[in-house]
């Protein structure tokens, strides 16, 4: 009983940490000024309808579940971090989309067996730390034969890139948790799916990223606004140098991925791996 209570108290505080870390910043800018489009594009590839019943699992500021809606749908948005709800109703009222937000953690989802015809997720739930069982839930929420979508950036992508490169700055991460750009491999998503799906399709795909005039600049709002990143930098933050080096990392980085070098701005590609699968019966 003494292992259990340990396990559940390390879980709960890993949540709140998670939870913390994607409440500062403004998240909400990152996902409706840097990449706007992808949350429709799960949508469609998941071919959300008039009436269906939709799940989206780490909506954030709903770059997902507020297309769905706008599609016809009864949409239920769920995260761990509710405070980027206020957001995404903001933006659902300006488009008139009718959504509920509802505070969620991915491995334990607080709804029924079979109760959604499509449970989606868009670069969300690949931040849950442990994989089976955040993928365990998609799949037990989603009725037989419904769809289940994700969007997960790729590990050799560069936001796959980026995570890599500020690992070595990070804290070590907790015991089990996976690295979130796993999600970007097939093999990793289909494993985590098993039998229980069929008709997987999974194909990579990039956004184009043209927002930023400088490599300094991604660094510079990804360092004010990406939850994850500003971790990192705080907890460096008493090593200036290491600061600095770090400084260096990311905007290499992005200086790298410019396929605009030697024009004005910065163009970068970025991959993500896009899957659909049916709920087996």
């Amino acid at each position: 009983m003494t292992t259990q209570n340990s396990t559940a108290d390390a879980d709960r505080a890993l949540k709140a940490k998670h939870r913390a870390m994607w409440a500062q910043g403004d998240y909400p800018s990152v996902a409706s000024e840097v990449i706007p489009e992808l949350g429709a594009v799960l949508v469609e590839a998941c071919d959300v309808r008039p009436g269906q019943r939709v799940l989206d699992v780490g909506a954030g500021s709903g770059n997902a579940a507020i297309p769905a809606a706008l599609a016809g749908a009864d949409v239920v948005a769920s995260d761990l971090t509710p405070e980027l709800f206020e957001a995404g109703r903001r933006v659902a009222a300006e488009q008139g989309a009718q959504l509920t937000w509802q505070e969620a953690d991915a491995e334990a989802l607080p709804f029924g067996d079979a109760e959604f015809d499509t449970v989606l997720s868009c670069v969300g739930v690949m931040f849950a730390p442990h994989h089976r069982q955040a993928a365990g839930e998609m799949v037990r929420v989603c009725r037989p034969g419904g769809t289940i979508g994700l969007l997960s950036w790729t590990p050799q992508g560069f936001i796959g890139r980026m995570f890599a490169a500020m690992k070595p700055y990070a804290p070590p991460p907790p015991p089990g948790a996976q690295p979130p750009p796993l999600w970007g491999d097939e093999d990793h998503v289909r494993g985590l799916l098993g039998d229980r799906v069929t008709d997987v399709r999974a194909e990579r795909r990039t956004v184009r990223i043209d927002l930023f005039p400088t490599p300094e600049a991604f660094r510079d709002y990804f360092k004010e606004r990406y939850g994850p990143t500003i971790s990192v930098y705080k907890n460096i933050a008493g090593e200036p140098d290491r600061a600095a080096a770090l400084d260096r990392d990311l905007a290499a980085l992005a200086r790298d991925g410019n396929l605009a070098a030697g024009q004005d701005g910065t163009v970068m590609e970025w991959e993500y791996l896009l899957v659909t699968a049916r709920r087996a019966g």
